[in-house]
Order: C-alpha cells, then sequence, then structure tokens
C-alpha cells in the first residue's frame, strides 16, 4: 500500500509540473505575440506559491508597459524573493528607478544583474548610464569599457563611452570612440 501511495504521489507531481509547464510556455508564447491581456490573466491564474520568478517579471513587464511603475517593482521584488540571483529583475527593476530618477537605487540593482550574470553587456552598459546621471563620470567609464568588452558592435556603447571622456575633459579618447561609433554606425545602414 505505501508504495501504491508514493507512486501516486510522484505521479501527482509529475503532473503538476508538465501542467506548470505547459502553462508557463502558453504564457511566454501569449506574451511573445504581444497578447498581453491574455498572458496577464493566465498569470493571475497561478496562485502566489506557485508562481517562479519568471512568472513575476512578466507580470512586472506588463505592469510597466502599462506605466504602472510601482506595481510592477513589487512584481519585479517578488521575482528577487522567488530567485535572488534571477539577473532579469534586477536588471529591469533598476531600469524603472532610472525612470523615476534613482540612479545610485539603479546603480545597486544593475551591479547585481551583471554580478550574477557578468556577461550581460548591457547590465554594464546601463550601469554606466547610472553613473553618469549620479554625476559619477570616471565610474561610468569602467562600466562602458566592460560593456565594449562584451561586444564591441553596439554603437551607443561606443558613443556614450565617447561622452564620458568628453565629459572628463579627455578629447582624444572622446574623438576615438565617436569614430568608432560612427564606424558602427555607417555598417549598419
Amino acid at each position: 500500500m505505501k508504495k501504491i501511495l508514493t507512486a501516486l504521489t510522484l505521479l501527482t507531481i509529475c503532473t503538476n509540473l508538465c501542467f506548470a509547464d505547459e502553462l508557463n510556455d502558453k504564457i511566454n508564447i501569449l506574451y511573445a505575440e504581444n497578447n498581453i491581456k491574455e498572458a496577464f490573466a493566465l498569470l493571475l491564474s497561478i496562485p502566489e506559491e506557485n508562481r517562479t520568478a519568471q512568472n513575476w517579471l512578466l507580470m512586472g513587464n506588463i505592469l510597466q508597459d502599462q506605466g504602472k511603475l510601482d506595481e510592477a517593482v513589487f512584481m519585479y521584488n517578488h521575482s528577487i524573493a522567488s530567485d535572488e540571483k534571477y539577473y532579469k529583475a534586477h536588471y529591469n527593476l533598476a531600469n524603472i528607478y532610472m525612470l523615476q530618477d534613482k540612479p545610485n537605487m539603479a546603480i545597486k540593482e544593475y551591479k547585481k544583474a551583471v554580478k550574477y550574470n557578468p556577461e550581460f553587456a548591457y547590465g554594464y552598459y546601463n550601469l554606466g548610464c547610472a553613473y553618469l546621471k549620479a554625476d559619477k563620470p570616471k565610474a561610468a567609464k569602467w562600466e562602458f569599457y566592460n560593456a565594449i568588452d562584451l561586444n564591441n558592435q553596439v554603437a551607443d556603447f561606443h558613443y556614450n563611452l565617447a561622452y564620458t571622456f568628453k565629459i572628463l575633459n579627455k578629447e582624444k579618447q572622446a574623438k576615438t570612440y565617436l569614430e568608432y561609433y560612427n564606424q558602427i554606425i555607417e555598417r549598419e545602414k
């Protein structure tokens, strides 16, 4: 009898996991297809204790797109509570802090995003932007370098580094990175 109960319990767990995976796949497809209302309704149908970090993140993204920034912050914080190392939630939370003109709070979150994903070029880039907004151009410079080291084909990375050198009164370096920026823009035409 004990073996049958164990087998039934395992079967129930497997069924629930398969259903959860299918539901998450459906939510991701709806979100990707911009069927936001249906995706959000499905997300709300998941009990809070069963929501994954990605579920909370998607809810935050939807709310952010609707301009409901405080509610999005709430969702991103739940995502982080579900998985502290979920770099996307830290990154999106930092983006809201930048929109709210809170660069120091953004810096803390961008730092966590790149800590948990050191290969995330846009994390370093936006960290550099946050440092610029906080009037810390020397720190910004290093973050733009990090972003360029990871992906040197993004024009904005070079442009903001050029701008940072201009702020630092380093005209020669500013000109060099502005030339890189222009070269990338020309190739993209």
